[in-house]
């Protein structure tokens, strides 16, 4: 277990398990844990709305950009980020006089407050340019990259400690670590809309913004947005994407509070599957062992660990895969061993426990059939013993086969005769019917063999067939150590010396009346009441006379 563990962990395979369950248990901390935020972080919007209400293009909003950096001074911010792509080149000669203004806004507001611009990437992934006043005036530590790493579902969840909210917590006196965005705390962000925070005045600015780290980005769709596993937004309905800057907010809170979530180390993980192995004794308890998993995965995410769950969770399959790959091959095994000496009903029945010895068995009503070739006997006398066995099984090969295609069992072959139950343990709607359809088709196929004996210089061979239906005691008959199903009472001896009185009657088939009743047979013919040794003569049917 602590190998599988292990190797399970660092290998990556159940990587997106793994982050599905982490989603799973963000969202239960969410809604039925909820915590507030360790930091409140305001956000202001460039939605569409700001979009229209101002004229320019946003590549020219200097003017726009330092009214809103000088509006920050007065609302007297804990810091400002500004997730926004500012302009690679001058446009002063597009807007005189755009450039000096908006560098001295963000000069001055350096010295106000802890700035911070954020740095993007291009298509070829590298650092794209920025102005180079608007970083000189931003300083040595006024700019960061704004990117996040994605996972294998190229979703969101873990943030670097060099980053554009890092260096913002940096500034604000806390130290940044790698991990996962701690998704659990806080409540959709609200935001404060740019074109209207640009209308207002410094009492309402410093009721809003005063003392917050404050982020300015936009909340466009399909700009900027990235798939998370909750609602971050109060705007957004679906919460399946985020805009980055919403998402800045939450790395942001996450590390001025008790910082990001640290996975624990594969050794834990192995330890874990340690010691559930020592209670993995059986099936059901691995089965136990996983939502007792889960249940302390989602204890420590609360407190700031992740545990990969479905790693864990893997591993404490692997015992039931095993019992139950050992309990599939054992039935694959006793069906391959067991397939030629039980028919296929009584077979299904053993292996789903239905029949056992020691058990009294079910009383059911059936069809019985004995089938014996006739003058076997002295036939057996004129061949070798090699002959005689490659005789038998070119008879009941198909003979055997015509039984189980009508759902009848064969409970045993005695020399060159058979004796065969319909109705149990395969229930059927007509028992007697299909085995004297059965019993037809062997006649049939006898004709055919006999065919073939004549042609190959030996002498043709006839069967005659006795068929009793009534109530049977049917299981395993036998001791504990060596038995068989059959079907015993009353009924099985009357089948069994009909199919004696076959040859004296001269008739292939006899069946009684208990058979005849449930058969629409015009081919029967009334034999009376037949005087049965050891037993009161049983009224019969012949059918398929034997000419003489």
């Amino acid at each position: 277990m602590v190998v599988v563990c292990i190797a399970l962990a660092a290998s990556g395979i159940t990587e997106r398990l793994d982050l599905a369950a982490l989603d799973l248990e963000f969202r239960l901390l969410r809604r039925w844990l909820p915590r507030p935020a360790p930091r409140e972080v305001a956000v202001v919007g460039i939605d569409e709305q700001s979009i229209a209400a101002l004229p320019e293009p946003i590549a020219l909003w200097h003017p726009h950009l330092a009214r809103f950096l000088d509006q920050m001074r007065q609302a007297q911010p804990a810091a400002v980020g500004i997730d926004l792509t500012l302009p690679e080149r001058s446009y002063d000669t597009v807007l005189p006089g755009a450039d000096m203004r908006l560098t001295r806004s963000i000069a001055q507001a350096r010295h106000a407050y802890p700035l911070v611009l954020a740095l993007t990437v291009g298509p070829d992934r590298m650092t794209r340019d920025v102005h180079r006043p608007f970083l000189a005036a931003a300083g040595a530590e006024g700019a960061e990259l704004a990117v996040f790493p994605l996972d294998a579902d190229n979703a969101v969840r873990r943030s670097e400690a060099r980053s554009f909210a890092g260096l913002l917590a940096r500034r604000l006196g806390a130290e940044p670590k790698s991990g996962l965005i701690d998704f659990s705390r806080g409540t959709p962000f609200r935001y404060a809309y740019f074109h209207e925070v640009l209308g207002w005045d410094a009492e309402r600015l410093q009721r809003e913004f005063r003392g917050k780290p404050v982020l300015l980005g936009t909340v466009l769709p399909y700009t900027d947005e990235h798939r998370v596993p909750v609602r971050l937004s109060a705007s957004d309905v679906e919460g399946t994407r985020a805009p980055g800057v919403t998402l800045h907010a939450q790395v942001l809170s996450n590390l001025l509070g008790e910082g990001l979530i640290r996975p624990v180390s594969n050794w834990l993980v192995a330890l874990a599957g340690a010691a559930a192995a020592a209670l993995l004794l059986a099936p059901a308890a691995a089965l136990l062992a996983i939502p007792l998993a889960f249940g302390a995965a989602l204890a420590l995410l609360a407190n700031g660990w992740y545990f990969p769950f479905a790693a864990f969770a893997a591993a404490a399959l692997v015992p039931v895969a095993v019992h139950f790959g050992e309990r599939l091959a054992e039935r694959r095994r006793l069906r391959a061993s067991f397939r030629g000496y039980v028919s296929p009903g009584v077979m299904q029945e053993i292996l789903a426990g239905r029949i056992q010895p020691g058990l009294s068995g079910v009383r059911r009503f059936v069809c019985v059939m004995f089938a014996d070739i006739r003058g076997y006997t002295s036939r057996a006398q004129e061949m070798r013993p090699e002959e005689v066995i490659r005789f038998l099984n070119r008879y009941f090969e198909r003979v055997v086969a015509l039984v189980h295609a009508r759902g009848g069992t064969v409970v045993s072959i005695m020399g060159d005769g058979v004796m065969v139950v319909f109705g149990n343990p395969k229930p059927l709607d007509n028992p007697c019917r299909e085995a004297f359809e059965t019993a037809q088709e062997m006649l049939a196929f006898v004709t055919e063999l006999s065919a073939s004996l004549v042609a190959e210089k030996a002498a043709p061979i006839d069967i005659g067939i006795g068929l009793n239906a009534g109530e049977a005691l049917c299981g395993h008959v036998g001791s504990s150590e060596r038995h068989e199903y059959s079907a015993i009472g009353d009924v099985t001896n009357v089948a069994s010396r009909l199919q004696s009185l076959t040859k004296e009657q001269g008739y292939r088939i006899l069946v009684s009346a208990e058979v005849a009743k449930f058969l629409q047979q015009n081919g029967l013919k009334p034999l009376g009441a037949l005087a049965i040794r050891g037993h009161a003569p049983v009224e019969a049917f012949g059918y398929d006379e034997v000419k003489r």
